[in-house]
């Protein structure tokens, strides 16, 4: 019968607080690549700039993370992670369907304050890994949140019952990149990355929407530009 021994006389309990430190520290260096990956882009953050806002060696973070791959890996999984709760929670917390498209803008403001916009074309040129990750959670996760958000709008005659929820859930999906093209940044310089989204998603919305949808929208804007205020 196992008595807790690892067979060198120490049990799992005498290993727990070096386990502690260890998950602690990966998460402070993930918690540290991450911020400094959405201010700076990912081509401009080295490992040097992570170790230095963690107070460690360059040495001591590859005890943690192999190299740099892995580490926007992670970070890309838990951005990941926290959209899909986020998500979830407000189709769970919406009081109807274009409910959950305002709260999509809070939440956009919260992520694109601080956002480089250059990330997703770093992404998928130079860390293939992490891309294909943001992939899958683009093509399928959202895809699919988005054509359920369509079809709860046309159950509750928000929006038409015309439209087709596949042609429009893909073209959202996509819509919702454009803003981090290089071109596109180029065309619109002088233009916040957060107000890109917001004019793209409240057009897409504005052409969904029936005319008692139009009036609920325009009730959510006002409500919404007070906040601002």
């Amino acid at each position: 019968m196992y008595d807790g021994n690892f067979g060198n006389g120490k049990s799992f309990h005498s290993f727990a607080p070096q386990i502690m430190i260890e998950v602690e520290a990966k998460e402070r260096i993930k918690q540290a690549a991450h911020d400094l990956v959405m201010r700076f882009g990912l081509r401009g953050v080295s490992m040097d700039d992570i170790a230095g806002k963690v107070g460690m060696s360059k040495k001591t973070l590859y005890q943690y993370y192999q190299d740099k791959d892995e580490l926007v890996t992670v970070v890309v999984e838990g951005v990941i992670s926290e959209n899909k709760c986020l998500c979830e929670g407000h189709g769970q917390a919406a009081e109807n369907a274009v409910h959950e498209i305002f709260l999509a803008l809070e939440m956009m403001v919260e992520m694109f304050q601080t956002m480089n916009p250059a990330i997703i074309y770093e992404m998928q040129k130079y860390f293939p890994a992490a891309y294909e990750k943001f992939h899958q959670h683009k093509t399928k996760f959202l895809l699919s949140y988005i054509l359920q958000n369509l079809e709860r709008g046309i159950k509750e005659e928000l929006y038409r019952e015309d439209i087709n929820t596949q042609i429009l859930a893909k073209f959202r999906v996509e819509s919702m990149f454009i803003p981090f093209n290089p071109d596109f940044q180029r065309s619109l310089k002088n233009f916040h990355l957060l107000e890109l989204e917001e004019q793209i998603i409240l057009n897409f919305l504005f052409g969904l929407v029936t005319l008692k949808g139009h009036k609920l929208a325009t009730r959510y804007m006002a409500a919404k530009a007070k906040q601002t205020k």
